[in-house]
C-alpha cells in the first residue's frame, strides 16, 4: 500500500488526507499545531509530531499550507524535505504559492533526487473532503502522471497548465479574478436593490446572460444571499493571493490597471472586514457608504 504524507492539516489539508484514505492509501501527516493533529488521529489518519517524520515514511508528500515562505520553510529549514532527502519521492504542492518559489524548490529537490509538481486546488473545504476538488498543475507530463492516482482519490477536475510553477501561475490568476467578480458583485446587487429589483431577481437574470461568473451562480447562493458566509476560506487567505497576483504583474512589468484596483480595495478592506472573516465578506465593501 503507498503511503502518502500530507504536510499541513487545517481546512484543506485534513479533507484531503481523509479522501485518501479512502482512496485506499496509507496515510501519515503533520500540522505544526499540536491540536490539530490530535483532532485528526482518530480519524484514521496516522499523525506524527514532525515534517521529518512524514519524510522518512512517505512515497508521495502532499503540502497543504498557507504561505510560501512556510512551503519554503517545509522543504528547506531544519527537519524540512531536503534534509530527509529520499530518492524518488514525490512532492505535491497543493498550496497556493508563488510560482518562483516553487520553480527554485522544485530544483532544489531535483539536486536530491525528489521531484515537486504544483497542484492548488479550488473548491474549499468541503470539496476537499468529499475529494472532488479542481486542480490546475504546473510539472512535467511523466511526472504528473505519475501523480495521477494521488491526484485523482483528491479531485475531480484537473487541468495540466504547464511545467513547474504554472499551476500556481494560473491558480493566482483565477483569485484574482474571484477577488474582482466579488466586487463587482457586490456594487451591482446594492445598484440593482437601489433601482427596485431584488438580489435574487437580477441574479437569475444575470446568471442567464453574458455576466454570469463563479461568484453569481455559486458564492452569492451558497454563502452570501441566505448569510451564511462560512466558506471556508478567510479574508486573510485572499488577501495574501491578491498581493501574490499584485507580486507577480510587477515581476512582468505590466500595467494592469483594473488588477492594481482590485489590489488596492483588498488591502483597503483590512480597515472594515477582519482577517478572519470570509472571503465573500468582500460584497460589503463601501455597503456602509452607500446607506449612509
Amino acid at each position: 500500500m503507498l503511503t502518502v504524507g500530507v504536510v499541513g492539516l487545517g481546512n484543506m489539508g485534513r479533507g484531503m488526507a481523509l479522501s485518501l484514505l479512502r482512496g485506499g492509501f496509507k496515510v501519515v501527516g503533520t500540522d505544526a499545531s499540536a491540536d490539530t493533529r490530535r483532532a485528526l488521529a482518530g480519524e484514521g489518519v496516522e499523525t506524527v509530531d514532525t515534517v521529518a517524520e512524514v519524510a522518512s515514511r512517505a512515497e508521495v508528500i502532499v503540502l497543504s499550507l498557507p504561505t510560501a515562505a512556510i512551503v519554503t520553510e517545509v522543504v528547506t529549514g531544519s527537519g524540512g524535505l531536503l534534509a530527509s532527502a529520499r530518492d524518488g519521492v514525490l512532492v505535491i504542492d497543493t498550496s497556493t504559492s508563488h510560482p518562483d518559489t516553487t520553480r527554485r524548490l522544485a530544483r532544489q529537490l531535483a539536486e536530491v533526487g525528489m521531484t515537486l509538481i504544483d497542484a492548488p486546488v479550488s473548491g474549499g473545504p468541503k470539496a476537499a473532503i468529499t475529494g472532488q476538488l479542481t486542480m490546475v498543475l504546473g510539472g512535467g507530463e511523466a511526472d504528473i502522471a505519475r501523480a495521477e492516482p494521488v491526484l485523482t482519490a483528491m479531485s475531480t477536475k484537473r487541468v495540466r497548465v504547464g511545467d513547474v510553477g504554472a499551476g500556481h501561475v494560473a491558480k493566482i490568476a483565477n483569485n484574482l479574478m474571484c477577488a474582482a467578480h466579488l466586487i463587482v458583485a457586490g456594487e451591482v446587487a446594492r445598484l440593482a436593490k437601489s433601482a427596485g429589483v431584488p438580489t435574487e431577481q437580477l441574479l437569475e437574470g444575470i446568471n442567464a446572460g453574458s455576466g454570469r461568473s463563479g461568484v453569481t451562480q455559486v458564492n452569492f447562493p451558497t454563502w452570501v444571499l441566505n448569510g451564511a458566509f462560512n466558506s471556508g476560506f478567510t479574508m486573510k487567505l485572499m488577501r495574501k493571493d491578491v498581493r501574490l497576483a499584485a507580486e507577480l504583474i510587477d515581476q512582468t512589468g505590466l500595467r494592469l490597471p483594473l488588477a492594481a484596483e482590485v489590489a488596492r480595495l483588498w488591502s483597503e478592506s483590512a480597515e472594515s472586514i477582519g482577517d478572519d472573516e470570509d472571503f465573500n465578506r468582500i460584497v460589503e465593501l463601501g455597503a456602509e457608504c452607500t446607506q449612509a
